[in-house]
């Protein structure tokens, strides 16, 4: 098998649904501290209020701990992956559904910010949706 062959050839179904989660639990701890640290200077960048900013990265806290632990599962968990992917998809709905509510009036800046996170967490959602079913094959 060469080293190009293996690089690229797809991962087994719990591997790949074990790295969907892995990259979901960094990429949401990081977003989370940024929220959390940066809040100040965010709001004023995105024009977002810097206490939403600060407490949707504090509940990042509980959600990162749900998929880390979701991604250490020996067997890997169906039920419990499809629960980090409902609740990635309900953010989805709640973070599209921030920007036409009017609640807030982010700049140009602020509403890339939510509707590219938005896209990101969806796909997420799909890939985890993806590896529970491929999982379900097994």
């Amino acid at each position: 098998m060469s080293f190009a062959f293996a690089l690229f050839r797809a991962p087994d179904a719990p591997t790949f649904l074990r790295r969907v989660l892995v990259l979901d639990a960094v990429t949401s701890g990081a977003v989370g501290l940024m929220l959390i640290v940066g809040a100040g200077a965010l709001a004023t960048f995105l024009n977002l209020p810097a206490p939403l900013l600060r407490g949707v990265g504090l509940s990042f806290i509980p959600f990162v701990a749900l998929v880390a632990y979701a991604a250490t599962r020996q067997p890997a968990s169906r039920p419990l992956a499809l629960t980090v992917a409902i609740l990635n998809a309900v953010w989805v709905v709640l973070s599209l559904g921030l920007l036409l509510s009017g609640l807030v009036a982010p700049n140009i800046y602020g509403t890339v910010f939510i509707a590219a996170q938005a896209v990101f967490v969806g796909v997420l959602a799909e890939l985890q949706v993806i590896g529970v079913r491929r999982l379900a094959a097994v």
